[in-house]
């Protein structure tokens, strides 16, 4: 795991930072935390982007934060790359029973990944089906997981019927407290609404976040075409009323520019 491996590599570079560089030294999971996410997040966009390029600086720069939560510690003698190793292989050989196991519980669907799951221990001692997601998790994909995993032990909609009805049916309670002046109710009613609407997105097959992502990507290339439009006919943003902005949208939404 140590020799000449690209892992090995990696966390020798790391130890060498660490004994070396006195920013690299002061550093600690905490500190590191945010840089991590945020390599993850540039992973994610070059993956979205479909940028082999990108990916593989990318996917060297989150290595190098791994690196370094492995190297503090084993500093602290918590764990080593020997042992996060090894609990990821006797993870995988749990939740693979049907490769690695008897074969009496087949984790090829999903029911039967969430049993697996759910029979393993839990970080902070908690058991159950929604135990071990991260509160950090972004909420979107927060309401996915908790959706996925009632979902596997059958706490779910025969098909999008249900949750298009319920979508249906939060709407309706929102309108019923938008005019109320009751902002808790409506904030509530909203997150309702949104929690609905991601889990049709489940039962469609599609996953939320990727869906908002394409919409927000929509948006702005058609904003920007609609602020090149209105340069090019003298109109100025913010003075223009709505009626003339609705029509430079409605003209570029149409494919006429």
């Amino acid at each position: 795991m140590q020799g000449d491996s690209a892992l090995g590599r990696a966390l020798g570079l790391v130890r060498e930072l660490r004994q070396r560089c006195p920013w690299d030294r002061a550093q600690s999971p905490q500190t590191l935390r945010p840089y991590l996410v945020e390599e993850a997040l540039e992973l994610d966009h070059a993956i979205q982007t479909d940028d082999p390029e990108a990916m593989r600086d990318e996917l060297g720069d989150l290595l190098l934060h791994l690196a370094f939560q492995i190297v503090i510690g084993e500093e602290r003698s918590q764990f080593n790359a020997e042992v996060v190793t090894r609990t990821l292989e006797e993870k995988m050989w749990r939740r693979h029973p049907n490769l690695f196991g008897d074969g009496r519980i087949s984790t090829s669907d999903h029911a039967g990944w969430e049993l697996v799951k759910r029979r393993e221990p839990r970080s902070g001692g908690k058991r159950g089906t929604l135990a071990g997601l991260p509160p950090t998790l972004p909420p979107l994909v927060m309401a996915y997981r908790l959706q996925e995993r009632a979902a596997g032990i059958g706490f779910d909609w025969p098909d999008a019927n249900g949750p298009m009805g319920k979508v249906k049916e939060e709407v309706a309670e929102l309108e019923k407290e938008q005019g109320t002046g009751r902002r808790e109710q409506v904030e509530e009613e909203l997150g309702d609404l949104l929690f609905a609407a991601v889990n049709l997105a489940r039962k469609l097959g599609i996953e939320a976040g990727q869906a908002l992502e394409r919409a927000n990507l929509k948006f702005t290339d058609r904003f920007e075409r609609v602020e090149k439009l209105a340069e090019e006919r003298g109109v100025e943003m913010g003075r223009a009323t709505l009626e003339e902005l609705d029509g430079l949208w409605n003209e570029v939404k149409k494919g006429k520019r």
